[in-house]
C-alpha cells in the first residue's frame, strides 16, 4: 500500500509533467506554486479537522486542473489513479460546452455536491488559494464578478467543511479591498 507521501509525490510528478508550461495568472511562477499552495490548504484542514479521507483529497486536489487547463484525458487518469480520482477530478472541471461561465460554475457546483465531501473540499482549498492580490491585468469588473464567484462558492459548499469554509469567508473578506484599489 503507498503512503500519503508516496501518493502525494506521484500526483505532484504527473501535474508537473502535464502543467509544466502553464504560469500561475498575472505571474512567472511555474503552475506548480498553485497546486502545491492548493495541496497545503488540504494539509492544514486535515491537521485541524481529521474528518475526511486526506489521501483521496490530496490527489483530487493535486490533478484538479489537469483536464480543464492541460491535454489530458479522463482515462489517463483514471488509468494511472483511479476512476474515483477521475471522477473527483471531472466534477470539478468546468464543462465548456456550456455558453456562460456562471452556468458552467453552477453545473460544476451541483456535480461537485453529488460526489464525496473530499471534491468540495478541495474546491473550497482552490478558491482560497486563488484569492490573493488579482493580476495587474484585471479590469475592476474582473476582481469584483470573481468576489461574487466566491461567494457563490462559498455558500454553495459551505456544508463541506467548517474550517475551510471559515478560510474562505476570511480570505472573501480580505479580497474586497482589491474591489476599491485601482485596477480599471
Amino acid at each position: 500500500m503507498m503512503t500519503t507521501q508516496d501518493l502525494y509525490q506521484q500526483a505532484m510528478k504527473f501535474a508537473g509533467e502535464k502543467h509544466s508550461e502553464q504560469l500561475v495568472p498575472g505571474s512567472n511562477a511555474n503552475y506548480l506554486l498553485h497546486i502545491a499552495n492548493v495541496s497545503m490548504e488540504i494539509l492544514l484542514a486535515h491537521r485541524h479537522t481529521p474528518d475526511f479521507d486526506l489521501d483521496f483529497a490530496m490527489q483530487t486536489a493535486i490533478l484538479h486542473d489537469t483536464l480543464e487547463d492541460t491535454e489530458t484525458s479522463f482515462d489517463e487518469i483514471a488509468d494511472t489513479f483511479g476512476p474515483k480520482i477521475a471522477e473527483a477530478v471531472l466534477a470539478l472541471t468546468k464543462d465548456p460546452a456550456i455558453p456562460s461561465k456562471k452556468e458552467r460554475m453552477m453545473d460544476s457546483l451541483r456535480r461537485i455536491n453529488e460526489r464525496e465531501k473530499e471534491v468540495g473540499i478541495v474546491k473550497l482549498a482552490d478558491r482560497i488559494t486563488n484569492l490573493q492580490e488579482p493580476p495587474d491585468t484585471w479590469k475592476m469588473e474582473k476582481v469584483r464578478a470573481y468576489l461574487e464567484e466566491a461567494a457563490f462558492i462559498a455558500e454553495a459548499l459551505k456544508n463541506k467543511h467548517g474550517y475551510l469554509s471559515d478560510r474562505l469567508a476570511l480570505k472573501i473578506r480580505e479580497y474586497e479591498k482589491h474591489t476599491f484599489g485601482t485596477h480599471d
